[in-house]
């Protein structure tokens, strides 16, 4: 028998809307049904505590430097586990780097925020094909930067809202209207301001600004916008610049999921940008894909930038993404891509990993799921390939501010 749950097969007569209304609703239901089951009602999302070795690493200190440090604060920055080994959280992390960072001497620091002449940093990650890892890609460099001290800004400009999930806001239970960053650009008076929209998450300063369905509406509004625009009217193009530049001084980097399309959203945030990180599957399907991708763009921006866009552009690096070393047409690819795009490929690719597919199954990333989950040998290298391709990037974004690395 089948389950109650199941979508019933169509009516004949039953026309398209209707069916897609009707799917629509069931598994909208079902996927709240999931939610729930994972995360209950009471429940909060929230990341797994890091070992002696991991919290070390991202502080820049040794263990044995860091066993003395906590020793000199309160009991409850570390954790001792049922077998007697310590551990730290995230707030722990974030206490011992102030602490570090107030006693430092000569030109040492903990907290690596940006200075006042040092311009904020706009990452903007995108791609027109699904499937190129682009959601898990913004999650976890925006996570990996966070946790390495950074005063970091998530915006998910995707109406699918994947990159919400992750962090545990679910977009059509937890955001409501005008809660998106819709509500900072829109034309009307409804606008309010992107402080009023950014969210915290159970990473210190890590902070988000969710999306949902309502996104859309922006695609729509704006060439009714530019029929009955008046004169010194905010452009579309210049809209989420516009709106960071209320919050700028609040963070360090903002890193931007885009929507998997070229629209009114998109040529904002390529506008709003400082960089802009484009992630590749290497199969020849996906860089045929990216081809008319880069044409559209190339097109759009000559466009825009006619009617006044500009940009303060520092660079743009393609991302390999679901990298599989071991398949010789993948690695065949990565070279092609290399061959023509040259140092604008990072050197490390996104491995493909079970750890972090079965991770996205319950809405984790690499840096919340717990170890014990996978085998060691899959876990590590998981973990080492996301650490290699966010310290590049990392070391981009420092080089953007003159500093050495």
């Amino acid at each position: 028998m089948a389950p109650t749950a199941a979508i019933q097969l169509s009516d004949p007569q039953e026309d398209l809307k209707t069916v897609i209304q009707r799917h629509s609703s069931a598994l909208a239901s079902q996927l709240q049904a999931h939610h729930l089951s994972t995360f209950p009602p009471n429940a909060e999302k929230g990341i797994r505590n890091f070992a002696p070795a991991e919290t070390a690493k991202l502080l820049g200190i040794t263990e044995g430097y860091l066993r003395q440090v906590a020793t000199e604060l309160p009991d409850d920055v570390s954790t001792t586990s049922s077998g007697g080994r310590r551990s730290y959280s995230v707030d722990a992390i974030h206490q011992l780097r102030k602490y570090l960072d107030a006693g430092a001497r000569g030109n040492r620091r903990y907290l690596p925020w940006r200075t006042k002449d040092e311009q904020l940093q706009v990452v903007t990650v995108m791609n027109f094909k699904g499937g190129s890892g682009k959601t898990t890609t913004t999650a976890h460099l925006a996570q990996y930067l966070a946790l390495k001290g950074y005063r970091i800004l998530a915006i998910d400009l995707d109406p699918q809202a994947s990159l919400s999930a992750l962090f545990g806001h679910q977009p059509e239970l937890d955001v409501g209207p005008n809660e998106t960053l819709y509500g900072a650009i829109r034309y009307d008076d409804e606008r309010r301001s992107a402080a009023e929209i950014v969210r915290a998450t159970y990473i210190p300063d890590l902070h988000l600004i969710p999306g949902n369905l309502e996104l859309m509406e922006f695609e729509h509004d704006t060439p009714k916008a530019l029929m009955t625009r008046a004169p010194g009217d905010t452009l579309f193009f210049a809209r989420i610049g516009q709106a960071l530049s209320q919050v700028q001084n609040l963070y360090d980097v903002v890193v931007i999921d885009c929507p998997p399309q070229l629209g009114f959203l998109t040529m904002s945030a390529l506008t709003a940008a400082t960089s802009v990180l484009i992630t590749v599957h290497p199969q020849m399907l996906d860089v045929m894909s990216m081809n008319q991708f880069l044409a559209m763009t190339g097109e759009l921006l000559d466009e825009i930038s006619r009617a006044g866009a500009s940009s303060n552009y520092q660079w743009m690096k393609y991302l390999i993404t679901r990298f599989e070393p071991s398949d010789g047409p993948q690695n065949q690819m990565v070279a092609f891509l290399r061959s023509i795009f040259g140092n604008h490929v990072l050197n490390h690719p996104m491995l493909k990993s079970t750890a972090i597919s079965d991770a996205g199954l319950t809405n984790q990333t690499i840096f919340e799921i717990d170890r014990s989950q996978f085998t060691r040998s899959t876990y590590d290298r998981a973990l080492e390939s996301v650490e290699q391709v966010n310290a590049e990037i990392e070391t981009l974004i420092k080089r953007a501010w003159g500093r050495g690395t």
